[in-house]
């Protein structure tokens, strides 16, 4: 089968939408690929639509008209984006994924799709089980999938992984001091490195602060929790569970003692805004650590298998505090009361239909936006949006460590840093134009919003839904534009490109509000 429109919108992510939603009102016929079921992405979640915007001001077009009122309830927003985009009769492709990637030259003419239904519990479905499908013509694509995968098989350079700190001249960039240091032993047999490390540890790789590597921050699900049987679905310990891959919590148990609130922070974890999160400020929370590397740059096979690992772990977690008897038993009885919220996610047992990918691979592209721009002190002439947000790094891995001043082993975690917190300097900084376009040679008729260029820093303060958004909109106001100028994205004229975004109602320079 084979189908056409003028633009293709690979990923019904909230930015996939606002996407295809402009433009259509631009004039375009546009399609939409969906991998899963269900529009919304993160939005639909858990996440809420203001909940990473700090200053609405700065959220402009679509996003601040719209999006951002799209209230609280995950299912609701979910459904606010499917009947957005159903009412401006927009084509959907659902459960279909890239497979690979037609060019000519320096164009995509077509993307070949292949299914991806997810399971039941909206595990995506591996590579070794998907087939063939459609293929999709047209003449600009944007990408606003959050693993970039659009824009990997179309052969566009990228980024994973940490820079170091002379890269960019970043200095918290690249792996970073310890944080939630315990007194809690690695080793198998305590004392003896020799029976290996307990499960839930990576070997530390001995990198000195600011060097470069190859983790990532951790990933996990926003979810909801109830003690009311009438709408809890059971959370079950997992196939092959056994309490021997749970004895490190085993050990920070004991080190915690009776502390209530400390040992809420391993399950459920940080009551965010009604959903938990993970909890950084302790050393074991309700997700894995240091799987998330492999997942970003992975094909379906990985991946499936770690999304399947998170929900796995965070229910041998909860089967663990539940029935343990090293855990204290009013904790105990707190913790095996709670089931998965399924009036919030009833499509999928409760479970979040998103894993949250927090990042992937960035686009390697003609501007690479730093920690200088999210400190404002840049000023690119292309701005076509605006984000605020602190560098908001989970953290990349949990590791044995020594006490650095009394030298005693225990375990810590690394990565994590909340630079500036929420409001970040309070001053929101432009996302230039050439941060969400390939290089000219690279590709000429691609647009990147989600996965666009950045260091693994300035990408973590500018990772925001509604930050995503606004980009998405300008990106398919500029794909328009190059149809129409008959050039490549990297050849529209910018001054008009801005032009139409401020008459959108685009927010494009901060003159304080």
């Amino acid at each position: 089968m084979k189908t056409a429109a003028s633009i293709c919108v690979y990923g019904g992510t909230p930015a996939g939408c606002a996407a295809a939603i402009t433009a259509h009102q631009e004039g375009a016929s546009v399609i939409l690929i969906e991998p899963s079921r269900w529009l919304g992405g993160m939005l639909g979640s858990g996440i809420k639509p203001e909940q990473d915007c700090p200053v609405p001001a700065a959220a402009g077009g679509l996003t601040g008209e719209v999006i951002l009122g799209f209230g609280t309830d995950p299912r609701a927003i979910m459904l606010a984006f499917q009947e957005w985009i159903e009412s401006n009769d927009i084509e959907v492709i659902y459960e279909r994924r890239v497979r690979a990637v037609h060019r000519e030259g320096n164009r995509i003419t077509a993307v070949q799709l292949e299914t991806s239904g997810p399971d039941r519990w909206g595990v995506p479905l591996p590579a070794s089980l998907a087939a063939p499908d459609a293929l999709v013509e047209a003449s600009v694509f944007i990408d606003a999938s959050y693993e970039g995968d659009l824009m990997a098989l179309a052969g566009v350079p990228y980024r994973t992984g940490r820079e170091a700190q002379d890269a960019y001249g970043e200095d918290v960039a690249g792996v970073r001091t310890v944080t939630n240091w315990a007194p809690v032993d690695p080793y198998v047999v305590p004392g003896d490195r020799t029976s290996g490390l307990l499960p839930l540890l990576d070997p530390d790789h001995g990198l000195p602060v600011g060097a470069a590597d190859d983790y990532t921050q951790a990933y996990n699900f926003r979810f909801y929790i109830t003690a009311d049987p009438s709408r809890g679905a059971e959370i079950t310990a997992p196939d092959g569970y056994t309490a021997e891959d749970f004895a490190l919590v085993k050990r920070y148990v004991e080190h915690l003692g009776p502390d209530m609130e400390s040992l809420r922070g391993i399950f459920p974890g940080w009551l965010n805004s009604g959903e938990y999160n993970y909890q950084r400020a302790s050393l074991i929370t309700n997700a894995p650590l240091g799987v998330s590397r492999w997942y970003q740059d992975g094909d379906w096979n990985v991946r499936s298998r770690l999304w399947r690992h998170h929900i796995d772990y965070l229910r041998g977690l909860h089967h663990f505090l539940s029935t343990d008897p090293a855990v204290p038993e009013e904790f105990r009885k707190e913790t095996a009361k709670y089931g998965l919220d399924t009036s919030v996610f009833p499509d999928t047992d409760g479970w979040p239909p998103q894993l949250y990918v927090r990042v992937a691979r960035r686009l390697d592209g003609r501007y690479t936006l730093t920690h200088a721009d999210v400190l404002n002190k840049t000023d690119p002439s292309d701005g076509v949006g605006l984000a605020l947000f602190g560098v908001d790094v989970y953290p990349t891995r949990r590791i044995p460590r020594a006490h650095p001043e009394t030298g005693q082993l225990g375990v810590a975690t690394e990565g994590d840093m909340f630079i500036g917190g929420h409001l970040g300097t309070g001053r929101p900084y432009p996302v230039p134009y050439r941060a969400i376009t390939p290089q000219r040679s690279d590709c000429g008729n691609l647009l990147i919003p989600v996965c666009l260029s950045a260091t693994h820093i300035a990408y973590a303060a500018t990772r925001m839904e509604p930050v995503f958004c606004v980009l998405a909109e300008s990106a398919a106001v500029a794909a328009v534009q190059a149809l129409r100028e008959r050039t490549d994205v990297q050849g529209i004229d910018v001054g008009t490109l801005q032009t139409r975004l401020v008459e959108r109602g685009q927010v494009i320079a901060w003159a304080g509000r």
